[in-house]
């Protein structure tokens, strides 16, 4: 008899446990962003979300945080309820270069983090004033040898990938060029089309309209394959720096003690999301690639990204002035 009653509590508990399951999420969801709204990585974020929310059923609402350097966005997603109902974006910067740039960051973003989903890929675009009689990268490179610290880089702030991906091109190219950070790219590809900066290698929703326009040069993309929506510019690499790959990228993060079989299932529902009609069509015109997967290839990827800017921050000297 004992033994009956015993393996009667273990199946209730077992079928309230799969009913809980079942039923997540049963409330809004909540997608903490460390960028301000109407920029790149919020339309991406917002289309994914709004294809989550007609996967689950559930409102997921986007609570854009930015400020100093996505800190204070990932921040919050350390410090909430890791019970599955908030998560947020993490990206090449909050996940794998602020912590080479940035002492004293409140959180260790391996230890306090989990990788649910990397969602994509967004390669940048280098482009140079049409002031410059440049046409290749392997001019770029020529002329920089010929001009060490004449040509002035701009980027979205110290430490962003757009800065720290050009040192990286420093390194590769044995050549000097001058940083000049801006807060917003706008305002950096407004003076690189005025001609007062030279060179920005911004991703591509920010950057390639003008080259579109003919306002800017473009050069060739900075990932290792080439990019559909500007299929007639080379890759880098093929333009004459073997080897060189740089995209940023953003996945979903939720914090460290999220039950494992929440993880899993968010992760289901937006791979899912990543195939929907909607996603597949819009985020090519956004320059971005689709990645997905499982929990464990983002987390491996977080791992290497941060190893692999932790060697460039180190060798070309980068830091927050």
């Amino acid at each position: 008899m004992i033994a009956l009653i015993r393996i009667a509590c273990m199946t209730a508990l077992l079928f309230d446990g799969a009913q809980a399951v079942a039923a997540y999420p049963d409330r809004p969801l909540r997608y903490i962003l460390g960028s301000a709204a109407g920029g790149g990585p919020d339309v991406a974020a917002r289309v994914v979300m709004a294809e989550l929310s007609r996967q689950t059923g559930q409102q997921v609402i986007v609570d854009n945080r930015p400020g100093a350097s996505g800190i204070l966005g990932t921040e919050l997603i350390v410090r909430s309820t890791p019970d599955g109902y908030t998560m947020g974006h993490g990206n090449i910067n909050t996940m794998a270069i602020n912590p080479s740039v940035m002492p004293n960051i409140p959180y260790d973003h391996q230890r306090d983090l989990r990788g649910v989903v990397l969602m994509y890929n967004s390669p940048n675009l280098l482009a140079v004033t049409l002031a410059l009689p440049i046409k290749s990268v392997q001019e770029l490179i020529d002329f920089a040898k010929r001009n060490p610290d004449k040509l002035i880089f701009a980027s979205t702030g110290n430490g962003s990938s757009v800065h720290i991906g050009m040192e990286l091109f420093k390194l590769m190219t044995d050549t000097r060029m001058v940083h000049v950070p801006y807060k917003a790219a706008t305002v950096a590809i407004t003076d690189l089309t005025a001609g007062r900066v030279q060179l920005m290698a911004d991703n591509i929703q920010s950057i390639g309209s003008h080259v579109k326009a003919g306002r800017l040069r473009g050069l060739a993309v900075t990932s290792g394959r080439r990019v559909p929506a500007f299929s007639d510019l080379p890759t880098i690499a093929e333009a004459g720096v073997p080897g060189f790959d740089v995209s940023a990228w953003a996945g979903v993060i939720v914090p460290a003690g999220v039950p494992r079989h929440l993880i899993s299932a968010l992760n289901a529902a937006i791979n899912k999301a990543l195939k929907a009609a909607v996603v597949q069509e819009k985020f090519p015109d956004f320059g971005l690639e689709i990645v997905g997967g499982t929990p464990e290839q983002y987390t491996a990827h977080i791992k290497s990204e941060t190893a692999k800017w932790a060697d460039v921050v180190k060798r070309s000297g980068a830091k927050l002035d």
